[in-house]
Parts: structure tokens; sequence; C-alpha cells
């Protein structure tokens, strides 16, 4: 009976963990499973996922691989310890950079032998093999059969990564065709609309840009993340501080946020940037 207890328990916890993740409590989550993260996997993943979250990739990928030996079938596991190590890679010393990213890939890779048809997988072996170099085991011949892949799934996002590789490859007019078509075939996904405003403020077309953002911020109470994305983009360019510190602003405000939205971290980042511009 006393087994049978203990295993309860296990099953509370972590079902008060995963409410916690949900509510972007990654430090409760982390303090709630750690004792089980040594011999239950979906534990592991968890706080390897809440320690990613907090901005700690080193701990994020000690816990990942945990879960990846104790179920090293589970596709989730790889796909999440992928984008650890990706996330790693991009705070490393440039000697460790390499050895993290191409671990990343194999992790990814893995995930998607696994589970042919993780969207998630597919989406972010597309962006690897689109920006890492080819000693790496990135490229634009590789990112073309995964953007193939992402249209038979979804057509919007298809024409999207097709519209992400023609703008790596300098062909801007094509990939303004494209974004523009991605909102054709998506009218009621902000994101599409967000991508085509992004695209054109890089492109110097700030007017046209400002509008775009300006349609999408019909979106924001269901999609906060619209918020985010426009204020970045104008503390990247170096424009409009106080518009960008507002939105940044109602962003935090917002009720709607949850664990795939940017987290405050980054928010408060953000706004410190802004402060110094």
């Amino acid at each position: 009976m006393a087994g049978l207890a203990s295993a309860s328990d296990g099953v509370s916890r972590f079902s008060d963990a995963q409410m916690m993740y949900r509510r972007t409590n990654f430090a409760g989550v982390i303090e709630l499973l750690k004792a089980d993260a040594a011999q239950d996997a979906a534990s592991a993943e968890l706080v390897g996922q809440s320690y990613l979250m907090l901005g700690n990739a080193g701990k994020a990928v000690e816990y990942l691989n945990q879960a990846v030996v104790l179920e090293p079938s589970r596709a989730s596991y790889h796909l999440w310890l992928g984008r650890a190590y990706g996330r790693k890679a991009e705070l490393d010393f440039p000697l460790a950079a390499p050895r993290d990213a191409s671990k990343a890939r194999v992790s990814l890779e893995r995930a998607l032998e696994l589970d042919p048809e993780s969207s998630d997988a597919t989406d972010d072996l597309f962006e690897f093999y689109l920006q890492a170099p080819g000693f790496l085991g990135g490229g634009f011949d590789k990112a073309a059969k995964m953007a193939e892949k992402i249209a038979k799934r979804d057509p919007a996002e298809g024409v999207f990564a097709k519209a992400r590789l023609a703008e790596e490859r300098k062909d801007y007019s094509t990939a303004e065709a494209m974004l523009r078509r991605a909102v054709e075939l998506a009218p009621k996904q902000p994101r599409r609309l967000l991508d085509l405003a992004v695209f054109l403020s890089k492109r110097g077309r700030y007017e046209e840009s400002d509008a775009t953002f300006l349609e999408a911020r019909k979106f924001a109470d269901q999609h906060p993340r619209v918020l985010f994305r426009e204020a970045s983009t104008y503390i990247h360019e170096k424009r409009k501080p106080e518009e960008a510190r507002e939105l940044l602003k109602q962003y935090l405000a917002s009720s709607n946020l949850g664990p795939d939205d940017p987290s405050k971290r980054e928010v408060l980042d953000l706004l410190r940037k802004v402060s110094g511009s």
C-alpha cells in the first residue's frame, strides 16, 4: 500500500507541476519535481523545459539528457534536448558553440526519426538547416525539403518557410510575394501579418510595415505576442522607443500569457535596452 501511496503522490506532484508550467511558474516546477527527475523521465523533461524557459540552457541540457537516458524512444525528449543544445550553442564561448550546435541537430533529427509527423521537429529542423553553415549540417537544400514537408501540413506555414528561404537567398521580391500569399491563405492568423510587417521593416519600408503592425494589433487581446514582436522590431531598429516601451508594458499586463510566449525576463531585457536607447 505504501508503494501505491507513493506512486499516487508522484502523479499528484506531476499534475500540479504541469499546471504551474502552464501558468509560467517555472521555478515552482523545478522545486516540486527536481527530486523525481532522477528516476522519472516525464519529470526530468518538465524540469529541463522549465530551466530552458528561465534561460539556464546548461541545466536544461542536464535534465533533458536525463529524460532521454530514462526513455530514449520518446520523440519529445529528443526535441526539447535539441532545443536546449541550440540555446546553449547561442550562449556558448565560440569554441564550444559548434559542438553544441551539432548536438542540437542530432537530437532534432532523432526526434523526427521517432515521430516523422512531428510538426515541432520539422519546424525546428527547418530553422536549423536554414541558419547553420554546411560544416554543422545546415544547408538550403535541406531547408527546402523541410519547407515542402511543412507545406503538406499547413499551406500558409509552408509558404512562409519558402519566403524565409528566398530571403536568405536574397531574393527579396519572391520573399515578399510569398509572405503576402501566406497572409491571403491564413487571414485570421496574426503571425502572418507580423511576418510581413517585420520583413517590410527590415527592407526600410517603415510606413507599410507600421500599417501592417497596426492591422495585426487587432488580434492582440487573444494573441499578446503581437505586442512583443512589434516592440522588439522597433527596439532592434532603434526607432519608436516610447511606443515600444508602451507595447511591452501592455504585453506584461496581459492575462493570456502562456509558457510558449516570450518570458518576463525577455521583456525586461528589452525594456532595459530601450531605456538605454
